[in-house]
């Protein structure tokens, strides 16, 4: 599956096309205007230099107020047509997905179509491609800010308010996103990705989510799991099927399909066993900060025991 660019220049839905080609016109209007300027300059100095009065009542009336007047005027009449295109935030949407910010994680819910729990996952927004989805953006500590370029502008996400954004990615693919706002110590490692698929491939995917954790097929993975039972991951974490009932409302990140997953950390590290085994030894490696603590009490055979465990919950 392609990746594309965190970038505002390479939309990928019907909004981020608005704000592209609004993007476009205020580079390619203040290049020509900058310009013109350069040229009036050069043709005053001229002036000056062969004793030619300027006559700076006509400059000033002319550059400074009509043709401000002028170029502002269509400006505002331009993007505001332009922007009567952006996509009003409903939630009449079939499918409704709500993201919760934290520092420094992305929590994601979605509904299960057959009437079970929500499906909840982290640092990972999966799409239909081709159809609109309502995000309930929220937040739990302080404020936050999510912005998929491709897809959408950004919309702030303050605590104790919930916002609206309705998202449509026309092409299958891996979107990266970002928290825009400043929120402490790991906000440049606050990522999300957006992943695309058709819809059938979609619909079975949310199909698999809403299942309990995979059994472990191993023994190795059944070690796994036990030493992430013993070792109490289960206080933070939630696997549904291991823990029961499962706990409405942990620190970390649901687990139940971390193997499916790209990366770990809010994007930090690509999600290998290798990686999963170094996050849980010292997750503040990689993300100084971060409010898991080291594992520091797990010899490395047991570490290993854990990230095979992890990596077959898929």
């Amino acid at each position: 599956m392609p990746a594309f660019m965190q970038s505002a220049l390479h939309p990928a839905g019907a909004d981020a096309a608005v704000i592209h080609s609004l993007t476009w016109l205020l580079i390619i209007g203040a290049t020509v205007i900058l310009a013109g300027m350069m040229l009036l300059l050069a043709l005053a100095m001229r002036q000056r230099s062969q004793g030619k009065p300027i006559r700076p009542l006509r400059w000033l009336i002319g550059g400074g107020v009509l043709l401000p007047l002028v170029v502002l005027s269509a400006l505002l009449a331009w993007s505001t047509l332009q922007s009567a295109w952006l996509t009003r935030p409903s939630s009449q949407h079939a499918l409704k997905i709500a993201v919760t910010a934290k520092m420094w994680w992305w929590e994601v819910r979605y509904t299960d179509p057959a009437g079970g729990p929500d499906i909840v996952l982290a640092n990972e927004i999966r799409l239909p491609a081709g159809q609109s989805a309502y995000l309930g953006l929220s937040s739990t500590d302080v404020i936050h800010s999510f912005w998929v370029p491709a897809l959408a502008g950004k919309v702030d996400m303050l605590p104790g308010r919930l916002h609206g954004l309705t998202v449509r990615a026309d092409t299958p693919g891996i979107y990266r996103g970002q928290c825009a706002e400043y929120c402490g110590q790991q906000h440049a490692r606050m990522a999300l990705h957006v992943v695309v698929q058709t819809p059938e491939e979609f619909k079975a995917w949310l199909a698999r989510q809403a299942q309990p954790g995979a059994t472990p097929a191993s023994n190795q993975a059944l070690r796994g799991r036990n030493a992430f039972v013993a070792h109490r991951c289960t206080a933070c974490h939630t696997v549904r099927g291991l823990t029961t009932p499962a706990p409405q409302e942990t620190l970390g990140p649901d687990l139940t399909h971390v193997g499916s997953r790209l990366y770990l950390g809010a994007g930090t590290l690509r999600n290998t066993r290798g990686a999963l085994a170094g996050w849980i030894a010292d997750p503040h490696a990689s993300k100084p900060g971060v409010r898991m603590p080291a594992a520091g009490d797990i010899d490395g055979a047991t570490l290993a025991d854990i990230a095979a465990y992890l990596e077959q919950l898929q």
